[in-house]
Formats: C-alpha cells, sequence, structure tokens
C-alpha cells in the first residue's frame, strides 16, 4: 500500500531533494500501464539493426544496449522527474551520416563515444546554470504552440505515408486498430460509458493494449502478421556484458582522440536544439495533465530533468555508446501515460508516479524475457504505430489549446509546417540548418514582427482596454450628440 497525500499535494517521497519514490512504498505499480510498457518492449529493439549495420556491434551486444538504456530511464520517474524519457530520436539520420566519416571499428566507436558525451556535458551546463530554465519561461505562447504542432504534423505523416510499414503493409490491421484505441481513448461516449459501465472502465484503463491485441488477431487472419516464431528458444535473452565493455566502450577500445571531439561539437549542439523542442512538449503534458486532476500535484523542474539527462548520455557514453543517444522525453509513451492518468479517478490510478514508472517497468523486464519479445515482435509496428498516433493528436489538439489569439495560431501553423518541411532539406548543406533550427529562427522573425510588444506599448494597450471596458460597465458613459448639444446650450 503506498503512502498517501493530502488533496492537490506532491506525492510522498524519500531522499530530500533527490526526491526517490520506491515501488510500493511510495507509489502502487499499475499493471494496466504495466501490460502497455510490456507490449512495446520491442519496439526500442527497432534500433538494433542500425547498431549492427553502422557500428559493427553483435546483435547480441546491441539488444543488451537496449535492454540497458531502458532501465535507466526509469531514474526520471525513481527520482522525481516526471518524464517517460527516451531517444533523441529525430537526429538519428544525422548521427549515422556523422558516424559513417569514420572507419568502421574503433575509430567509430569512438566517435559515438565523443557525441555522445558532448551531448551529455550540453545537458549538465545548460540544467545545472539553469539557462533553458530561464529560456523556457520567457518562451512565447505562439512558438511552444508551433513545436507541439511541429511534433505532431511529424508523427501522423508518418504514420500515413505509404511508404511507411504501418498503412503501407498492415493497412486493415493497422486501421481496426487504431480506430479502437482512439474511440476508447478520446471519444466523448467513451468517456460516458467508463462511468456507467465497470467492465467498459477496466478495459479502457489498458489505454493502447485492447487495439493493439485486436489488430494483433485481424492481422494474423488477413495475412498482414506472420505467426510468432522461435517463442520457447529459450527464457531470458543472452547478456553478454564482457563483449560489451571489451569491444564497444570507451573502457575497452579507450577515449576519443582530439578529432573526434571536434568532429563532434556541433552535431552535439544540433541533437540539443532538437531536445530542446521534446522539454517543451512535455511541460506542455504535464501542464495538462495537472490541469485535468487537481487531486495530486505533479512538478516539473527543467534542472531535474536535464542532470538525469546529463548523467544517462555521459554514464552510457562512457560504457556503451547509444546511437539514438539519451534524449529528456518520449512524446509517444508520454501521452499514453498521461492520457490514461487524466481519464482515471484518484481510486482507479491514486498518483501519476505509479504510471509513469510502471511502463517502463513493464518494457525493461519485457525485453529480458524472450518469449514475449517473440510473441509481439510480429506486431511490433502496430505498437509503433499506435503511440505515434496517440503523439499527433495530443500534441496537436494541446496546441490548439495554448492559442488565444489568431496571430498566435498563426505563428504556431507557420512554424510546425516550417518544423516538419525543413528536415528535407539542409540549407548549405549542414544538418545544423535543418527543420528544427530554421523553425526556431522563422518562428522567432515572425514573433516579434507580428506578436510582440514593448513594456510601454503594454501599458498602452491595458489603459485602453480598462477604458473600454469602464464604457461598457456603465462608470464612464460617453454623452451621447443631444446631451452635448443640450450642455452646449
Amino acid at each position: 500500500m503506498a503512502m498517501a497525500r493530502e488533496h492537490g499535494q506532491e506525492q510522498p517521497y524519500a531522499g530530500g531533494i533527490l526526491k526517490i519514490r520506491i515501488p510500493f512504498v511510495h507509489y502502487r505499480l499499475e499493471y494496466q500501464d504495466f501490460i502497455q510498457g510490456a507490449i512495446l518492449s520491442c519496439v526500442p529493439l527497432g534500433i538494433t539493426a542500425a547498431m549492427v549495420k553502422f557500428l559493427g556491434i553483435p546483435i547480441e551486444v546491441a539488444v543488451l544496449m537496449v535492454v540497458i538504456n531502458n532501465f535507466f530511464y526509469l531514474l526520471h520517474t525513481s527520482f522525481g522527474d516526471p518524464s517517460i524519457s527516451g531517444w533523441i530520436t529525430a537526429g538519428i539520420p544525422l548521427y549515422i551520416a556523422h558516424l559513417t566519416g569514420f572507419e568502421m571499428g574503433p575509430d567509430r566507436i569512438k566517435a559515438l563515444i565523443a557525441l555522445q558525451l558532448l551531448v551529455g556535458l550540453i545537458f549538465l551546463v545548460m540544467g545545472a546554470t539553469g539557462i533553458t530554465k530561464a529560456v523556457i519561461k520567457r518562451f512565447p505562447i505562439s512558438m511552444r504552440s508551433g513545436i507541439l504542432l511541429g511534433a505532431g504534423f511529424a508523427s501522423l505523416m508518418r504514420v500515413f505515408d505509404p511508404a511507411e510499414p504501418f498503412i503501407g503493409k498492415m493497412p486493415i490491421a493497422f486501421l481496426i486498430a487504431s480506430l479502437a484505441s482512439f474511440f476508447i481513448l478520446f471519444s466523448i461516449r467513451a468517456l460516458e460509458y467508463r462511468k456507467r459501465f465497470g467492465w467498459f472502465a477496466w478495459i479502457a484503463g489498458f489505454g493502447i493494449a485492447p487495439g493493439f491485441v485486436l489488430g494483433y488477431i485481424v492481422g494474423l487472419i488477413t495475412g498482414e502478421i506472420d505467426p510468432p516464431v522461435g517463442v520457447f528458444d529459450r527464457l531470458v535473452i543472452e547478456l553478454p556484458f564482457g563483449e560489451m565493455l571489451g569491444s564497444f566502450s570507451a573502457i575497452g577500445v579507450g577515449m576519443p582522440s582530439l578529432s573526434h571531439w571536434v568532429a563532434g561539437i556541433s552535431l552535439a549542439i544540433v541533437a540539443y536544439v532538437l531536445a530542446f523542442g521534446d522539454i517543451l512538449v512535455l511541460e506542455a503534458m504535464i501542464q495538462d495533465a495537472s490541469a485535468a486532476r487537481k487531486d495530486e500535484h505533479v512538478p516539473f523542474q527543467v534542472s531535474r530533468n536535464h542532470l538525469i539527462t546529463a548523467f544517462r548520455n555521459i554514464f552510457e557514453g562512457i560504457t556503451l555508446p547509444f546511437l539514438p543517444l539519451c534524449g529528456p522525453q518520449w512524446t509517444g509513451g508520454q501521452a499514453l501515460v498521461v492520457n490514461r492518468y487524466k481519464h482515471a479517478t484518484p481510486d482507479q490510478e491514486p498518483s501519476y508516479w505509479g504510471g509513469a514508472t510502471s511502463i517502463f517497468w513493464g518494457m525493461s523486464l519485457g525485453m529480458v524475457f524472450h518469449p514475449l519479445v517473440q510473441i509481439i515482435l510480429p506486431a511490433k509496428m502496430i505498437g509503433f504505430g499506435l503511440t505515434l498516433l496517440i503523439q499527433g493528436y495530443l500534441c496537436i489538439y494541446i496546441a490548439f489549446a495554448m492559442c488565444e489569439t489568431n496571430v498566435q495560431r498563426g505563428i504556431a501553423g507557420v512554424m510546425g509546417a516550417v518544423l516538419v518541411s525543413a528536415n528535407y532539406v539542409k540549407l548549405w548543406g549542414s544538418p545544423f540548418w535543418s527543420g528544427p533550427t530554421l523553425a526556431l529562427i522563422i518562428g522567432t522573425i515572425l514573433y516579434f514582427s507580428l506578436e510582440h510588444y514593448t513594456k510601454e506599448e503594454k501599458e498602452e494597450m491595458t489603459d485602453e482596454k480598462k477604458a473600454v471596458r469602464q464604457i461598457l460597465i456603465g462608470k464612464k458613459r460617453v454623452p451621447s450628440e443631444g446631451e452635448e448639444k443640450k450642455k452646449d446650450e
């Protein structure tokens, strides 16, 4: 039985400033989120193909790296950061292009070590100094909304692209899984059913799991999904720790040279710019969850998120250099956890931290259990596609809800489009001048051109609004023409 809290307060924790939360002591494990995590356990394994191809890492070692990285996600929710963390995903093509400029073998591994350590140092400096916190505090609503829109557009464009494996390879199974999931998660009628029928509320509590299972069954029937194989080959995956540390870490191959460090500086900055957008999305989603659940205060501190992300990058950079790098948030997973928490009562889900941590307990333990991975593996793209769909839906509706004026909506729309479309072109052949950078620049120009007012201009506008309000409520009535004539006579 987890510790109780007063209404509207933060969930109890131990460890003082570290805010340590322990399962069954400070939160209960939410089996619905655990199952959602277990279903998605095979999705992170998709990066192993690139690790084998571009880094020369054996598949067993690559899988072990993914598993260890997943367990490190628990650092965030166990130490007071509400982030459902993940990779810096948008930069993966850029990291691969950078690494292919080095010779396959220890030289390429050292280049990745340097890149990941540089990213970790940037997060450390930005978090320790509070620079990012100050920037986010002053970041305009229109530009926040633009980043959210861009993230939403990017997710949905990927899902509905016929070249991608979602609609392209399993149209019937994926569309049925999507419709079922969207009905359960977002339908107004479904919200009414949750209140009226206990059995439906129980099913809806599993999030994407019912839609995933339905899509999997349909896919097996239509032949769009192959039956699982090798389910009982072994119980637990192989764990080649010695080979990983001896051949693919700084402990075994040595630290990078000066040339590796210099070559990675600009790309490390690009990676942080990409991650900056994830931080804004994270903050918006936590605010959305807090608005829906007044019974619990869920604080988000940028510095805490940065310091934990810095530790993950620095530790992994030395012991298991990880191709996608370590990012501050996984928007798809964040959307799943936030959505279930928002629509649950305090009895159904007492604390945000239970669901936020359970999804990674389920995912991390699921990846170690070989039979489960083999069963889910054939339908992994359904699970991945559903997270993209939900991510796109939530990002877009939160973005629209944030904007208060048409000017803000216009700036957000343009910025979101730039964020997506500019990823296809890199100005001057540099990865720095791609979507995220151009979106921030264009958004800044539009904000200062169309929306920004000086302090004096704001005061003048405030005075005008006060005068209009006084006229409307009759405190300062404007005399009519007849009254003016009578007064003159």
